[in-house]
């Protein structure tokens, strides 16, 4: 049976930190996936056209990548995705898995990165074996991407989890709830004044070199440094951590056994 494994990701248009993150988990799952033939699609079609017509490279979105697979004769597919949230992406990705489902003999969608409680525990776990130990007046704030889908909730039960493991992470978004100020105003409440910025996305792509580190006056660096904050900017995505790679692979495996047992 010919078995595919097709690794998903909204995809960047950062060359550097594409190699570092999204082919970082692209390689180790395709490792670790034994007898699967690899395959790549992002979800932005932005970057998509824009790698074509800067680059010269041609990437698929999922709907192009599963009919060339269903074309040439694939008959199980693992679909990972590199999502951090079950948001809006995620949920327009499954649809679209369920709609190739009639093409395949077998299909299934691997989890995103924080889907159950486990997940949140594990990703807790390998953040504090990526970062240092800190000093109890510095914290670490994470820039998430966020979402005005009902997913946005995830961003906040994290930084629950975080503290509830004595760890001085805060979390805020771009694009949701929280934002930056209630950051601030949770960072001067416990008396923090050193911040480590880190961007809380699979790659340090626009929204980390701009929103989270430029010097322009909106950015969080600027934003954070106008408020009495020393603050340390750390370009490396989430993808960039191995014990992250490593959950992606796991989330994929989990995938591969569900399909394992529909033939038993």
């Amino acid at each position: 049976m010919k078995k595919a494994v097709l690794v998903v990701s909204f995809g960047t248009s950062y060359h550097e930190t594409r190699k570092k993150t999204i082919e970082a988990c692209e390689r180790k799952i395709s490792e670790n996936l034994e007898g699967y033939d690899f395959y790549r699609a992002f979800t932005s079609n932005m970057i998509i056209n824009k790698l074509k017509k800067r680059d010269n490279m041609f990437i698929d979105n999922p709907v192009e990548a599963l009919q060339k697979l269903a074309d040439v004769g694939y008959e199980e597919v693992v679909v990972q995705t590199l999502h951090i949230i079950c948001g809006e992406e995620y949920n327009k990705l499954k649809e679209q898995v369920e709609s190739f489902r009639p093409k395949f003999k077998r299909i299934a969608l691997g989890r995103p990165l924080l889907t159950t409680i486990e997940d949140y525990k594990e990703t807790v776990e390998a953040v504090r074996k990526q970062l240092e130990v800190i000093k109890p007046d510095e914290a670490i704030v994470f820039m998430g991407h966020g979402t005005t889908h009902e997913s946005h909730s995830a961003y906040p039960a994290l930084e629950y989890m975080f503290r509830d493991n004595d760890m001085n992470v805060y979390i805020g978004t771009v694009e949701g709830y929280p934002e930056i100020e209630q950051v601030i105003k949770k960072l001067k409440a416990d008396n923090i004044k050193t911040v480590d910025v880190l961007p809380f996305m699979l790659v340090a792509g626009d929204h980390a070199t701009n929103d989270m580190a430029s010097d322009e006056e909106d950015s969080w660096k600027s934003i954070l440094e106008k408020e009495g904050f020393k603050v340390n900017i750390h370009l490396q995505g989430l993808g960039e951590y191995p014990a992250i790679q490593d959950k992606f692979v796991n989330h994929a495996l989990d995938c591969a056994k569900e399909l394992e047992k529909e033939l038993a």
